[in-house]
């Protein structure tokens, strides 16, 4: 009987329940609560669920995730893999042609980008180090791989904020940017309907890769693995002559990765580094950042219809970089001014600039922090 005893007794103390604390049961409930938007309210289910899951697994104590594959994962974060490797399965997806026939477009998706300055500067009053306001600001950015991927260099201790915030703010896109995008635009400015397209060759599409990728890597070095493997993926697409590195790229690899890359980041919200006021401080920077995102296109959207007469200043507020979704409420916003109105290609332009533009920013706030010794 006394061996069964001791048997229970170390059962017991060698299990979690004995240091299970509140903080661990809010952040298993804050799982439970992601769980639930994922998968029945459909809030970016394939990366929100994961880290949904991510984040009730860190918060079980005793878990031993400090060796197996949950270290990998953890590596594949911390030494800066998944990220690209998603960039490649984006760029793989990505049609640059829209953004080849408008050049100007490109224009609209860096002026999206004011957001990220704007939360970076509202950090840096809130008291965080400037490495951390940097990696806090990309999240205006509305680019989640480009959030861990700065946050893994610059603030790891806030990754699972800084991630939480950006695939939720983008997970909102349908219901955030509409008002703004009224707000910023009478009926008569949404209702115009913008020119077709120029076609654009094959030649372009397989050129604009390789010197989009050689130019702005000279210029930004620190963004090379991001921007090359986005690039990278686009190129193996528009070739015509690589389909099945294409598929793997679009399909099984990004599916994996996407895997890895959110489960990983949910691994990091632990109760520890979550439940404090830093967290409710980067969520609401992040929704200002992604509301001064988006006020920035449009707005600039209606400085170029000043200048032209015929851009639709809708199309702006896809500059953020949540690449279709942003596109697409600017069609569902301009078909409802005006239902023979059909923006979404011409936004797809600014969208997938987006993209480049959170690139470049976070490369730019890289190489900033180096030269002044912050990094």
């Amino acid at each position: 009987m006394s061996d069964f005893i001791v048997a229970v007794t170390s059962v017991w103390h060698d299990s979690g329940i004995i240091v299970f604390s509140i903080g661990n049961a809010i952040m298993i409930f804050v799982g439970i609560l992601l769980l639930y938007l994922a998968f029945v309210k459909e809030f970016e289910p394939l990366l929100l669920g994961p880290i949904a899951f991510g984040c009730i697994l860190a918060n079980l104590p005793k878990n031993g995730f400090e060796e197996g594959v949950f270290a990998l994962i953890h590596a594949g974060i911390q030494f800066e893999i998944f990220p690209p490797l998603i960039f490649m399965g984006v760029g793989a997806m990505t049609d640059f042609g829209p953004l080849i026939a408008n050049p100007k477009t490109l224009l609209l998706g860096a002026a999206a980008q004011i957001g990220v300055f704007v939360a970076l500067g509202g950090a840096m009053f809130l008291g965080f180090t400037a490495p951390q306001a940097a990696a806090i600001g990309i999240i205006g950015g509305a680019d989640g791989p480009t959030s861990i991927y700065l946050a893994s260099k610059l603030a790891p201790e806030l990754l699972g904020a800084i991630a939480v915030a950006a695939y939720s703010y983008m997970s909102l896109v349908p219901l955030i940017q509409p008002p703004i995008m009224k707000l910023f635009t009478t009926k008569k400015d949404r209702q115009i309907v913008m020119e077709q397209l120029r076609h654009v060759s094959h030649f372009e599409k397989v050129v604009f890769p390789i010197a989009s990728t050689i130019f702005i890597s000279l210029l930004l070095p620190s963004i090379t693995a991001l921007l090359g493997m986005l690039m990278f993926g686009n190129l193996i697409n528009e070739s015509g002559v690589t389909h099945r590195l294409s598929d793997t790229a679009q399909n099984a690899l990004m599916n994996t990765v996407t895997i890895f890359l959110a489960l990983g980041t949910g691994c990091t919200m632990s109760a520890e580094s979550f439940l404090n006021v830093q967290t409710l401080e980067i969520i609401g920077l992040g929704l200002v950042a992604f509301i001064a995102g988006t006020a920035g296109g449009v707005i600039f959207g209606k400085i170029m219809l000043m200048v032209d007469g015929k851009t639709n200043p809708l199309i702006g507020s896809a500059g953020v970089s949540a690449v279709p979704m942003a596109a697409r409420v600017s069609q569902v916003v301009g078909s409802k001014a005006n239902p023979a109105n059909f923006l979404l290609m011409h936004a797809m332009g600014p969208n997938v600039a987006g993209v480049i533009g959170t690139a470049v920013a976070a490369g730019t706030m890289l190489a900033m922090l180096s030269a002044t010794g912050a990094h």
